[in-house]
């Protein structure tokens, strides 16, 4: 990935809501690539994600013109839901911009109300 124009702020450097929009895009490239379950097939089945918490770690700060990796891991399933982490690394120096977590509940898109995770879904999680 990389900053655009439209990620800084006044003070120069990406503005703190887009790191998670950063890890969202990524999440859902790694669903689809890796799990081969993308979130058009969860929104076929009636299901989708919701973010119950979110924790970012500001460590450097990323400006416009960076490139950068974020790389996203589920640490934990559980019945309802599921503990992702995260890292972005500027790719000139690999060092760490940010790190931290999410914690992701499957809903029903009918009632809007968390639902447990299917076996078949684990599956793909579990790899």
């Amino acid at each position: 990935m990389h900053v655009r124009p439209d990620d800084i702020d006044m003070n120069r450097h990406v503005h703190s809501s887009r790191y998670l929009d950063y890890v969202l895009a990524a999440r859902f490239d790694q669903m689809e690539r890796c799990y081969k379950m993308s979130m058009q097939a969860f929104m076929e089945r009636g299901l989708g994600w919701v973010i119950k918490t979110s924790h970012i770690e500001f460590i450097r700060p990323l400006q416009l013109g960076d490139h950068f990796s974020v790389t996203t891991c589920i640490s934990e399933i559980f019945e309802r839901g599921v503990h992702v982490e995260f890292e972005m690394n500027r790719k000139d120096n690999d060092k760490l911009c940010s790190k931290g977590y999410l914690e992701c509940y499957l809903i029903d898109t009918n009632s809007g109300r968390a639902t447990a995770i299917p076996d078949d879904i684990k599956t793909f999680y579990e790899i």
